[in-house]
């Protein structure tokens, strides 16, 4: 019987084993190994720090969104043996596969930048990446008296790319919503041209950085975090000061990816960008924050790779050739504070346009626009999430980007 081995019960490698399940039913005995058992519900943590969410509500044990008949092992990876097909587990376990799937995703690393973990870590200097920090920076807010706030990304990618952009947006209604809003500065600093990746959208979103007065500094490519001062120091020697930092540190890979030989320098693992497919072993498959292909890190991403990936695995499986191709599709609801946001949705080859979605004509979101609507769709994804995505229940909007109701070349479809 072939042997499915999945590194990480995250949302990816989550998806990817109820969907095997199903599709294969008992042809194939499917493993997923984490480190624990607590499922992190990762959109949740940039709400965390104004109040909308408790940890509480972010945990789940990850056996209970698995499949009858999907096996969870505990244990740390310590290394991948493609050639052999073997992954080596820190407690001395041995796994054979046939097919290895790796969702390990990625994870922020202040230690990567000198001076960020110093002495000002969690003091005046915080991430929301990791609930540890999220928890931190919601205390710190809770008295901080006002001053400068530095929303900072040290470098890209990173997962979920639209989120300290949220940030932004969010801390400017926080702090106005408690009339404090003249007693703080928001300057934004990032390492791209603009807010975001794709020009129209940063478009878009620079001009909404100027009507809520939010400094931009773009290309930014920070070279340390001097504590004492508390000061960014870029590259070309640039400072920028700031009484609160909040920054998202660079986001690393697993370390045994590096270890077992399938991982660039930020152990992201290389692979076809349509099939998904390891470029350094056939026999090994990277879904989500895990790869190294040019789209967002993001659930959305990860759940439009699943549909793809699962069928080239199964006929990876049966020897025949892998003929589903994933596009690059990503959609992303992004908070712009006071009960509203905005949604994009793009691919490789196609910019955020405005619109409709998903539905033509009748949405019921704005594609491009600030409304209360895109708002609430953000907040009811938590229940999508638990009860649709991660069993692998179809969702009502396709893997593959569409163009219906995008509005193109001054058309409205």
């Amino acid at each position: 019987m072939a042997h499915v081995v999945i590194l990480g019960g995250g949302t990816a490698g989550t998806m990817v084993a109820n969907k095997l399940r199903r599709k294969l039913g008992d042809g194939a005995r499917i493993t997923v190994v984490d480190r624990d058992d607590a499922h992190l519900y990762q959109p949740g943590l940039l709400l965390l720090p104004f109040g909308v969410y408790d940890p509480h509500d972010l945990l789940r044990p990850r056996d209970r969104f698995l499949h009858r008949g999907v096996d969870l092992v505990l244990a740390e990876v310590a290394q991948v043996l493609p050639k052999e097909k073997e992954v080596l587990l820190g407690d001395g376990r041995t796994l054979r596969y046939d097919v290895l799937v790796v969702a390990t995703g990625v994870a922020p690393r202040p230690d990567q930048t000198p001076g960020m973990s110093d002495g000002q870590w969690r003091r005046s200097v915080f991430d929301f990446y990791s609930l540890e920090g999220a928890v931190a920076l919601r205390d710190a807010l809770a008295d901080w008296p006002g001053g400068r706030l530095v929303v900072h990304v040290t470098e890209m990618p990173v997962k979920c790319p639209v989120a300290p952009l949220e940030f932004a947006f969010l801390a400017d209604a926080f702090f106005e919503e408690r009339r404090m809003r003249e007693r703080v500065e928001i300057v934004y600093v990032t390492p791209l041209e603009g807010p975001f990746t794709k020009p129209v959208a940063s478009a878009h979103l620079g001009a909404m950085f100027a009507d809520r007065h939010i400094g931009l500094e773009p290309d930014f490519y920070v070279e340390r975090v001097d504590p004492e001062t508390r000061t960014l120091v870029s590259m070309d020697e640039r400072e920028v000061p700031f009484d609160l930092l909040v920054t998202v540190p660079v986001n690393m890979g697993a370390d045994y990816v590096a270890r077992s030989g399938l991982g660039d320098e930020l152990n992201y693992v290389p692979v076809d960008r349509g099939t998904l497919q390891s470029t350094a072993s056939p026999d090994v498959f990277a879904i989500g924050d895990a790869n190294d292909i040019p789209a967002s890190k993001a659930g959305s991403v990860a759940h439009f790779e699943s549909d793809g990936v699962v069928e080239n695995i199964v006929d990876h499986l049966h020897g025949r050739p892998l003929t589903h191709r994933f596009d690059g599709h990503a959609n992303c609801f992004i908070e712009t504070g006071h009960g509203k946001g905005l949604l994009i949705d793009f691919n490789y080859d196609t910019e955020p346009l405005p619109g409709v979605y998903p539905y033509p004509r009748v949405g019921p979101l704005s594609l491009l626009k600030e409304t209360r609507a895109n708002h609430l769709g953000k907040l009811a994804f938590l229940h999508l999430y638990w009860n649709v995505l991660l069993p692998g229940r179809p969702m009502p909007v396709p893997s593959r980007m569409s163009m219906a109701g995008k509005e193109t070349a001054g058309t409205k479809e």
